[in-house]
């Protein structure tokens, strides 16, 4: 296999004829999918998804893929394809149109209709959206487009088989080969197969699962399990799954109006998303089955279930709330039971346990995939991958969509079925892949940084500024404070130090007081009294005295007034 590059040189122009992939997220992370195919001098872009922060980056609400390259190419942009409505496919669109707004903007009808309410929320136009099904071909430029069915943790998944005179790309998105799925709407392997005829130039294929053997347990066997969970539990159910997962909440539907249980949907999204499924036949809801959240606790507990988001230990989301004892509808009683209904995504392993253990501390009784089946997840186990391989025989492969090992492990499930190791393309972020004469080859890179979203800021938050974060939150705050007289340079006012955000109390900081003076005083000796020199005089002698003695490394701000 060609292997993982570093420092690689920004790649020249692409050569007339020739076929270029830029992948701008999603390859070395699970989230913030997008891939750039370029042909004469336009560009498609596949996907525009979001990432999720982790505990090492506080502060931080949502990270984006790295617009910087496309940014002085916007109009060449022929087009936007999105193969489904998942956030880390769709989560970072409204940014990008807020640099060209028009982009004409091609997917399913429920991921679509997932993506207009984010055009509202940042008040963007939803004119340029356009629904493609299974088996509508599209031209968008220079690119001719098939669409194709698959199977997905979503409802409305898509493939993309890219057409084009350098040659041809199939792009799975988000896949699985459920044979029995809840929609009856099963991944496409007849086509998959005619493409393969057809002859495959690049095959980019999701590589989440490539290491989990054999086939992912099929989705209706999760049903029985949670209806089993219902008919044990005696108290409240909430149960806690991504807020576009339509067919886990159709199970849950189902078994709690088989439990005689009445459903509130607990958080914004979760609220939106199900109602637009609703809107678009893709849910069906009993009548009079869901209630609101502030109507539901003047039920019996026994007759409540409540749908939240935060299967993830997102800190702001409802079940993270939940089991802080802070949301505004739902506590948590000895006797109810809290169901992840989700997969557990990389990184994020740490809050999601915390929640847990939060939860079991006030009395719930959790259930979770390591101890029940409540949830399969939605991605192509090495069988399936295998099979698809088999199916399609590529010509080039590029795994996408995981981390390095997920991506890795792909690249040899596809060596195993007979693509040669140096057909097999292992790139990361940022790494550019151009498709000349049928084969695909590493050309250069180009930047690919994480773009954070704090608030209303974009893009302005850098990794020094995160480290100081996260110095202030483990580390602590130390201030130290003196007034000189800028001409002689006598200590006006000695030196006030102040620790915030450690265990010690300030006090402990006076018998380095005396140190810090002396310090102060022989760096203002000599008649050339600088601020800048004082102060790293001053930070100098506290930083090596709190890493002795109080084993810390906080973020140390001395102040020194010139009067």
């Amino acid at each position: 296999m060609m292997p993982l590059y570093d420092n690689l040189p920004e790649p020249a122009p692409l050569k007339k004829g020739n076929l270029r992939i830029v992948p701008l997220g999603g390859l070395g992370e699970v989230g913030r999918n997008m891939n750039v195919l370029e042909f004469d001098d336009k560009l498609l872009v596949v996907d525009c998804g979001v990432l999720f922060p982790e505990e090492s980056q506080p502060g931080v609400d949502l990270i984006l893929p790295d617009f910087s390259w496309i940014e002085d190419r916007l109009d060449d942009i022929v087009g936007m394809v999105l193969t489904h409505g998942h956030e880390d496919h769709i989560g970072a669109v409204p940014y990008l149109l807020k640099l060209r707004e028009d982009i004409p903007i091609y997917g399913s009808d429920l991921t679509l209709a997932f993506v207009e309410p984010k055009l509202r929320e940042h008040r963007l136009s939803a004119e340029n959206l356009h629904v493609v099904e299974e088996g509508d071909r599209q031209a968008i430029g220079p690119f001719d487009c098939e669409f194709v069915a698959v199977t997905h943790s979503i409802p409305d998944a898509l493939a993309v088989f890219v057409r084009t005179p350098a040659g041809k790309v199939l792009i799975t998105g988000d896949f699985k080969m459920d044979q029995l799925p809840l929609d009856h709407r099963l991944t496409d392997l007849r086509s998959f197969a005619r493409f393969g005829e057809e002859g495959v130039d690049l095959f980019m294929v999701d590589s989440t699962n490539a290491e989990v053997p054999g086939f992912v347990t099929p989705e209706r066997e999760i049903g029985p399990v949670l209806d089993q969970v219902f008919a044990e539990a005696t108290g409240q159910i909430i149960v806690a799954s991504f807020a576009s997962h339509v067919h886990r909440v159709q199970q849950v539907i189902n078994a709690a109006a088989h439990h005689g249980r009445s459903v509130a949907l607990v958080g914004r999204s979760m609220e939106r998303n199900m109602r637009i499924a609703q809107e678009k036949g893709y849910l069906t809801i009993p009548e009079g089955l869901i209630v609101d959240s502030n109507e539901i606790s003047l039920l019996p507990p026994n007759q409540r279930v409540y749908m939240a988001t935060g299967s993830q230990g997102e800190p702001m989301a409802a079940l993270s709330r939940i089991s802080q004892g802070s949301h505004r509808f739902v506590s948590i009683e000895p006797g109810d039971t809290v169901i992840f209904a989700s997969s557990l995504i990389p990184g994020n392993e740490n809050s999601v346990y915390r929640v847990i253990n939060d939860l079991t501390r006030l009395g719930a009784k959790v259930v979770h995939q390591a101890n029940a089946k409540v949830h399969v997840s939605g991605h192509a186990a090495s069988g399936e991958l295998i099979y698809c391989y088999n199916i399609v025989q590529p010509k080039n492969v590029m795994p996408i969509h995981g981390e390095i090992r997920h991506l890795v492990a792909n690249g040899q499930l596809a060596v195993l079925t007979g693509v040669k190791p140096e057909d097999v393309v292992l790139a990361e972020d940022g790494v550019v892949v151009d498709l000349e004469d049928g084969h695909a080859r590493v050309v250069g890179a180009v930047p690919c940084e994480y773009i954070y979203v704090d608030g209303s800021s974009i893009g302005e938050i850098s990794e020094d500024e995160l480290a100081t974060r996260r110095t202030l939150g483990s580390e602590g705050f130390v201030s130290v404070y003196a007034v000189v007289e800028g001409e002689s340079g006598m200590v006006l006012a000695p030196p006030t130090i102040r620790a915030i955000g450690m265990a010690e109390d300030s006090s402990v900081f006076d018998e380095i007081l005396p140190d810090v003076t002396a310090a102060l005083e022989e760096a203002a000796s000599g008649g050339n009294v600088d601020a800048h020199v004082l102060q790293q005089a001053m930070r100098r002698v506290i930083g090596r005295w709190v890493g002795r003695h109080l084993r810390r490394r906080p973020m140390i701000v001395p102040v020194v007034v010139l009067q």
